[in-house]
């Protein structure tokens, strides 16, 4: 069960007494009302933002993590606006199966038995996406940023296969993956901006900046690269992209849905030269403070174009952060806040992020909810939001938060367990309630959504913990409670051979 606390405020519901000749009429027009002739007008369906950062941790902000030595005032101001979430979760610790899990309401290993995956998956035309499904309620969707969900250059015709065009969003303008990956290219649409005809060498991370040179950094790797592609204007532009798209909003009287998915703080660390030396966090934090400025850039557009008061707008991460234990000592700065792990792994700090949701006159400000979120929820609480029913079959990981958004108990069938992953799957582990389960690596394999060999895993290398006892997973409790560790890995098994959460 989840709470929501929020900051007391001043009360609203005054009774104002009018003079008794215009009670009657008030009595009157009341009662007009009851009739379907004069019923009032559906409430308006609020426009829909989705930031969503790149590598970064739940530590990061000091939202939530008052130690930070990373300065936040945005992220801080959006959360005392609006609804802070402590137990939200990415659909996976990595960035390809948290991005599908975020637009298809379903855990990427039922689709994925290897990594990379097959991305075409994605872009089958039965598969409903949180893009499709709001245009069903009549909203105009766009996508802005790091797609790493499947393009195919098509060099000769100056196209991609597989644009976010494909599954429901109206308007594209990104890269095809990470800012560290090659071909470096920007694509509109379908169209390439420029083919990545060139090459570069790439670049290795300052190893006095940061503890792994090879991933982290002002590192890019070798690959070809489109003619005035300057990694250093990525961030920048997908930022004026974004704030670009509101400003033309509203438009033909449609609510939109912009998915605005940056591709920072993930590697390279290059903050523009007015951000550098405002954290205590080297270029990480520096890069981490510009991506806190877009999220003001973002505030103050809506609030310039007189979008603020019927949108909702959420801030996360895709997956954990890429900061070893040597950077938190360099750096004192712990971008994983108290949990243990990061990006690729299956404990906390890989995948419970920084979820926070801005909605005025629904969500309280200022409030605090513990309420089980995970990416694959998106779908359902997005067709709720639109008065979209969900097809059949879609979505079989999502459940509805609106209820927790609006400071309510869940009106039907929640979240009971919650499963996290890596690498396509290849690790899993299954939470419910306190209680955490993790299969290690190569005890097993996913073929067709089933683990096989059913019974062939060593109980001794599962892993167990109690999250309430022991948030930092210190203590692996499977040889002291054998009996749950294998009661949950059952239960993971059973949810892999349904296909379905819920």
């Amino acid at each position: 069960m989840s709470t929501c606390t929020k900051n007391t405020e001043p009360p609203t519901n005054i009774m104002i007494r009018f003079p008794s000749p215009i009670r009657c009429w008030l009595a009157g027009a009341l009662l007009a009302s009851a009739f379907p002739a004069f019923a009032a007008p559906p409430p308006e369906k609020p426009n829909i933002v989705f930031i969503l950062a790149d590598d970064m941790g739940i530590g990061d902000c000091t939202a939530y993590n008052p130690e930070s030595k990373i300065p936040t005032p945005n992220i801080d101001r959006l959360a005392a606006q609006g609804m802070r979430f402590t137990d939200a979760h990415a659909a996976a610790s990595v960035c390809v199966p948290s991005r599908y899990g975020l637009l298809t309401g379903k855990y990427a290993f039922r689709t994925w038995d290897q990594f990379p995956p097959q991305f075409p998956n994605l872009h089958d035309p039965k598969q409903p996406t949180i893009a499709s499904i709001l245009k069903q309620g009549g909203y105009e969707t766009a996508a802005i940023g790091k797609w790493h969900l499947g393009m195919q250059p098509l060099m000769k015709e100056g196209k991609v296969r597989y644009s976010p065009n494909t599954v429901g969003f109206d308007y594209f303008f990104g890269m095809e993956q990470s800012l560290d990956t090659e071909p470096y290219y920007y694509v509109e649409n379908d169209r390439m901006v420029a083919a990545p005809t060139g090459h570069t060498d790439g670049q290795q991370g300052d190893p006095s900046k940061c503890s792994n040179p090879g991933s982290q950094g002002a590192m890019w790797r070798e690959g070809a690269i489109a003619p005035g592609f300057v990694h250093e204007k990525c961030l920048p532009l997908m930022a004026a992209k974004g704030v670009e798209y509101l400003k033309g909003r509203p438009k033909d009287g449609k609510p939109f849905f912009l998915y605005l998915a940056l591709p920072a703080p993930h590697a390279p660390w290059l903050p523009q030269p007015e951000f550098r030396g405002n954290s205590g966090a080297g270029d990480y934090g520096d890069y981490m403070v510009e991506v806190d400025n877009i999220v003001g850039q973002v505030m103050a557009t809506l609030k310039e174009k007189g979008l603020e008061g019927n949108t909702l707008l959420i801030f996360s991460s895709d997956n954990g952060p890429l900061w070893f234990p040597a950077d938190v000592k360099h750096y004192g700065h712990s971008a994983a806040g108290t949990w243990r792990g990061w990006k690729g792994q299956f404990y906390e700090g890989g995948h419970r992020e920084p979820f926070i949701a801005r909605w005025p006159g629904k969500v309280a400000p200022g409030s605090t909810s513990n309420h089980v979120v995970d990416f694959t929820d998106m779908m359902a609480t997005f067709a709720d939001i639109a008065g979209v029913e969900m097809p059949e079959g879609a979505g079989p990981d999502s459940f509805t938060i609106l209820p927790a958004l609006l400071g309510k108990e869940a009106a039907r069938s929640s979240r009971t367990d919650l499963i996290s992953e890596d690498h396509g799957g290849a690790r899993l582990a299954i939470r419910q309630g306190d209680w955490k389960m993790g299969l290690p690596i190569k005890t097993y394999k996913i073929v067709n959504g089933n683990i096989t060999p059913d019974a062939i895993i060593d109980p001794s290398k599962l892993e167990l913990y109690n999250l309430k006892d022991d948030p930092g997973e210190k203590k692996n409790l499977t040889s002291i409670n054998p009996g749950k560790a294998a009661a949950l890995f059952e239960l993971l098994k059973a949810s892999i051979r349904k296909g379905s959460s819920r």
